[in-house]
């Protein structure tokens, strides 16, 4: 069976952005777990938002789900979103504070 590489997940990840802050939702600290099936060739991501009440939530979700499939290797993509722990700008990367001017 083929291996779906992580660092290639990844880097589809680090190309989804929110679409009301200009940072990648890696970066904003969103994604809290990735989950890499080989034998199935399924890759399943645990994430949340920024609010709970984000009028463009399937739009998110319904591009890491795209940007994953482009990954080599890769059959299916499902997105469980959470909000247990609740996002905080504490999960953000120091790049990410840069970016905002946070830092």
């Amino acid at each position: 069976m083929a291996e779906i590489n992580e660092a290639e997940v990844m880097d589809a990840l680090h190309e989804c952005y929110d679409p009301e802050i200009p940072v990648n939702i890696v970066d904003l600290g969103l994604i809290y777990n990735v989950d890499i099936n080989n034998d199935e060739g399924k890759v399943q991501v645990l994430m949340t938002l920024t609010a709970i009440g984000c009028p463009v939530a399937g739009d998110v979700i319904a591009e890491v789900e795209m940007r994953i499939k482009e990954v080599e290797n890769v059959r299916d993509c499902k997105v469980e979103l959470t909000f247990d722990p609740p996002w905080s700008p504490d999960r953000m990367t120091e790049d990410a504070k840069w970016e905002l001017g946070m830092v």
